[in-house]
């Protein structure tokens, strides 16, 4: 018996017993080597011919490159004094998916990190809910802070170097030196006009970094960052301060809406000062508003009123029209032009064309613009800045309006010689005075310090320049408009202005913008300094009561900070 079972006998089963094609085994073989070629061809293409996209994917998982900060250069004052500055303060990041908040045992130092940050600890835990892979927690926080965060020791929690701007001289400099954004970028003042020259270039490090953020290695050379260029600017710190703190003394006392000053090297034009009030703290950008931010110097245009009297004597002086006993009649203190009635506030009578400009006459300017053209004006307006864009450096400086000469009408013609019809900032009405303080040339305002004596252009003669400053030094005395421009051993002279504000096509009856204009030593003068006062509200509005203080007070400061010799004896003048 065969235990084995019946024999199998394979070649008699018709599948296996047909004979394969040697055409398909060679098809298979040829196959499998095909495929064998395109994976090596693959393989050499990835990993030598195009590999920069996989390289570049797989350093993407361990290699970072990280940015050097640059240091943002200074702001200086004229003396080297630093108005703005870098300091360090680190910036708080995380990686969420490393940060375990479900810990227990994490909880307390979680609480204490939000405590650090000041923001609620839900506040935390929302932001490490935004991203697995990273977010800020907060920018530029203080170094000390940043040393009690490092002290948690939480994992996922990173710190970055980041330097914060720091403005010593807080609200009283603030509008000269602007401020930067979170990102160390110039937004305002000096920050904005030199971004570019204070910023500098950002270095870099390229490394490699572990999952939990700490650099094992370094990849390549680093480049360095470039620090920003300082940059030094006219203003004095001194001069600044007193300007700022006696004009926000005059805003507060006069229950006024606002108020600017702004202080001028009648030699070179250097801008010496320029404060405005309300003000801001450009080291707190949380509780900064549009009116603070306003740079009212150079942004708020109005009708110059009476400083623009000077003006048009010292055209008509220039022109041979007038000289300065040119007898002008007033009565009956008022004149008629084109139907409209122009009025003094008193009948002044017979005037002569000094006294014109100590009473402050608008009916004796009228008659005096009468003997002129209106392109005469027009072409002495323009030449000192009005209707024209300062030339500065500084952002955000206004044009102002004064219309073609071809389309004045008489009545505006006479209402332009006393300052309405046309507008100015009170940083142009400053510029146009450096023609009287320099012998008839006026000269650029540069808020730069400069070693350079500035280019000026004729407009008035030495001699006309000399006539007006003594009509001005007439109407700062006794019997003028602005006696209490006057500063004890310091020759003064300037003009005041009073106006009604526009509003909409109309005056306000109440509400007034007031100014004073002027410089001193009269006879060669250093400074000049021209403060406006915008709606004081305290029972008195005239800029010879308003303004005219204000000045006096910048007036003598200024000149003893800069030690410019008294030229009057001390006994003798009026506090």
């Amino acid at each position: 018996m065969n235990r084995s079972g019946p024999s199998l006998r394979y070649a008699t089963s018709p599948l296996l017993a047909s004979k394969t094609p040697a055409w398909r085994s060679k098809f298979i073989v040829a196959g499998i080597a095909l495929g064998f070629v395109v994976l090596a061809g693959r393989a050499i293409d990835v990993q030598v011919i195009d590999n920069d996209f996989f390289q570049h994917q797989g350093e993407a998982r361990y290699a970072r490159t990280l940015e050097l900060p640059a240091s943002r250069g200074h702001i200086l004052d004229r003396n080297g004094l630093i108005l703005a500055s870098d300091v360090p303060a680190p910036s708080i990041w995380a990686i969420p998916e490393d940060v375990d908040q479900d810990d227990p045992a994490l909880a307390p130092r979680l609480r204490k990190l939000a405590e650090l940050l000041g923001m609620p600890v839900a506040e935390v835990s929302r932001k490490l809910g935004e991203d697995k892979s990273f977010v800020w927690l907060k920018r530029q926080v203080d170094d000390g802070v940043a040393k009690q965060i490092a002290a948690l020791d939480i994992k996922g929690i990173y710190q970055r170097r980041e330097y914060k701007r720091q403005y010593p001289e807080g609200e009283a400099a603030a509008h000269v030196a602007g401020f930067t954004n979170v990102e160390d970028v110039g937004q305002e003042g000096i920050e904005l006009a030199f971004d570019k020259e204070l910023s500098g270039k950002a270095g870099s490090r390229r490394v490699i970094k572990n999952r939990l953020g700490a650099v094992v290695e370094d990849l390549g050379e680093q480049v360095p960052p470039v620090d920003g260029h300082d940059v030094q600017l006219s203003l004095d710190d001194r001069v600044q301060a007193v300007a700022y703190e006696t004009l926000r003394d005059a805003v507060v006392a006069n229950k006024a809406r606002a108020g600017s000053a702004v202080v001028v090297d009648a030699a070179t034009g250097e801008l010496l000062a320029m404060a405005n009030y309300p003000s801001f703290d450009p080291n707190d950008r949380r509780k900064m508003t549009g009116e603070q931010l306003r740079n009212r110097a150079m942004t708020d245009v109005f009708e110059p009123g009476s400083t623009m009297k000077p003006i048009t004597v010292a055209t008509a002086l220039q022109l041979g029209r007038i000289t300065p006993q040119t007898v002008i009649d007033t009565n009956p203190g008022r004149i008629t032009v084109a139907g409209a009635t122009i009025h003094d506030d008193e009948n002044f009578g017979v005037l002569t064309t000094e006294t014109v400009i100590q009473k402050s006459s608008n009916v004796g300017a009228t008659k005096i613009s009468q003997r002129m053209t209106p392109k005469e004006m027009w072409d002495s307006y323009t030449s000192l800045g009005f209707g024209q864009k300062p030339q500065t450096q500084f952002p955000g400086a206004v044009t102002g309006r004064l219309r073609p000469w071809k389309s004045w009408r008489p009545i505006e013609q006479a209402t332009m010689s006393y300052g309405y019809g046309l507008s100015a900032s009170l940083f142009q009405i400053a510029h146009a005075y450096t023609a009287f303080a320099n012998g008839g040339k006026v000269i650029p305002i540069t808020m730069l310090k400069t070693h350079e004596p500035p280019v000026g252009v004729p407009v008035f003669s030495e001699l006309v320049a000399a006539q007006v400053r003594k009509m001005m030094h007439m109407a700062a005395a006794p019997g003028g408009t602005a006696p209490l421009a006057q500063t004890e051993g310091y020759s003064v002279g300037g003009k005041t202005g009073t106006a009604h504000k526009q509003v909409g096509k109309g005056y306000a009856s109440n509400k007034y913008r007031a100014w004073y204009t002027g410089m001193s030593p009269i006879d060669k003068p250093r400074i000049i300094v021209a403060v406006m006062i915008d709606e004081p509200s305290a029972g008195k509005y005239f800029g010879g009561l308003v303004a005219a203080p204000v000045f006096s007070a910048v007036v003598q400061q200024t000149l003893r900070i800069l030690n410019v010799l008294p030229d009057l004896p001390v006994a003798s003048q009026a506090h």
